[in-house]
């Protein structure tokens, strides 16, 4: 079955399901331009098909997906002519999914970051397993938890989201499980048993409450209501401080880990994640594409991407270098109204 992915992303109807294959596996199943535009075909087309009950989302490999495919923007960007329009048809796509009419099931056996989330975490069903592993680490590159960012993290209980949205932290499947990014734990050997279920599955949640397991959480309760406490200001400044000052040594290494990302992208992901928790998912994602304007046209990408991808001798060279020299206005520009109006969903 093709909607013209080429080979990066694979389709078929099987039974009840409509499966969808990340077929990437030496890139990590990072999501590109091909992949974008053949999953919204594939969807637009199973939506109407009787013959598909469901979707499942699998993919090829030891990663799920790793994220989308920014060497391709990072060139274009250098070369004088940034990709806006990769990331417009991905945050339709991402919009598309959330709310999309059928039960669409993703199987995440392995990393899961960045894109790979946006065409997962907003699914009516996130299965992981334990070699799941799951993170926004976009502060770390000059850029900001988009894909629905805003929508996902600003949701979670306990200020878990702001803390992964500041620290980029990586979580695995109990964490997971526990906050809600996933709604059932499967173990990696069981995946292709229950991929077969459910294709037959008349009773999608009986099927997958056949496989799904209780598994503790890897943070513990001290962390868990620490976390709840130094992430609840309403100003990055404090919270920043609170963790400085608390006396504690794991959250001293996690100040340690939020100083270490990038200033505006830590502003900004601040403002997002919490204007996102009153905003809807498609209001998001007009948000989100405001700023990723912004990033196109700046440095900070650019310069977090050199460094993490392209010339890894040389630590990033942020601008501004340090938290308190981003100012408000620099700020509020990335959030401000688009002269060419806001993304059409």
């Amino acid at each position: 079955m093709d909607f013209g992915g080429a080979d990066d992303i694979l389709f078929e109807v099987r039974g009840r399901a409509g499966i969808v294959t990340l077929n990437r596996p030496s890139a990590l199943n990072a999501v590109n331009e091909r992949m974008v535009a053949a999953l919204s075909r594939a969807l637009d087309a199973w939506r109407s098909n009787d013959a598909v009950a469901h979707i499942v989302l699998k993919a090829e490999g030891r990663a799920f997906s790793a994220g989308g495919d920014i060497l391709d923007v990072y060139e274009a960007g250098r070369a004088g002519q940034p990709k806006p329009g990769f990331f417009a048809d991905e945050y339709r796509l991402n919009a598309s999914i959330a709310r999309y009419e059928k039960p669409y099931v993703s199987l995440i056996d392995g990393i899961v970051m960045g894109g790979g989330v946006g065409i997962s975490g907003h699914g009516s069903h996130r299965v992981m397993s334990e070699k799941a592993v799951y993170a926004m680490p976009e502060v770390g590159i000059g850029f900001f938890p988009d894909v629905g960012g805003s929508h996902i993290l600003s949701r979670l209980p306990g200020e878990f989201g702001m803390y992964l949205a500041l620290t980029g932290s990586r979580i695995r499947w109990g964490d997971a499980a526990a906050v809600g990014l996933a709604t059932h734990a499967v173990r990696s050997e069981r995946l292709p048993e229950l991929l077969e279920a459910l294709c037959e599955a008349g009773n999608l949640d009986a099927a997958l409450a056949g496989f799904a397991e209780d598994i503790p959480r890897e943070t513990d309760d001290a962390r868990m209501h620490a976390i709840a406490r130094h992430f609840s200001y309403d100003a990055l400044d404090d919270i920043v401080a609170a963790l400085r000052d608390s006396g504690d040594e794991w959250l001293h290494s996690v100040h340690d880990t939020i100083l270490s990302r990038c200033p505006t992208s830590l502003r900004v992901a601040f403002r997002q994640v919490r204007a996102g928790a009153a905003m809807t998912m498609d209001e998001c994602m007009r948000m989100e594409y405001r700023i990723l304007q912004r990033m196109l046209e700046g440095h900070e990408f650019y310069e977090g991407i050199r460094a993490a991808l392209i010339d890894r001798s040389t630590p990033p060279q942020w601008r501004p270098a340090r938290l308190e020299d981003v100012s408000q206005d620099d700020v509020d520009a990335y959030f401000a109204p688009l002269d060419e109006g806001d993304l059409v969903l």
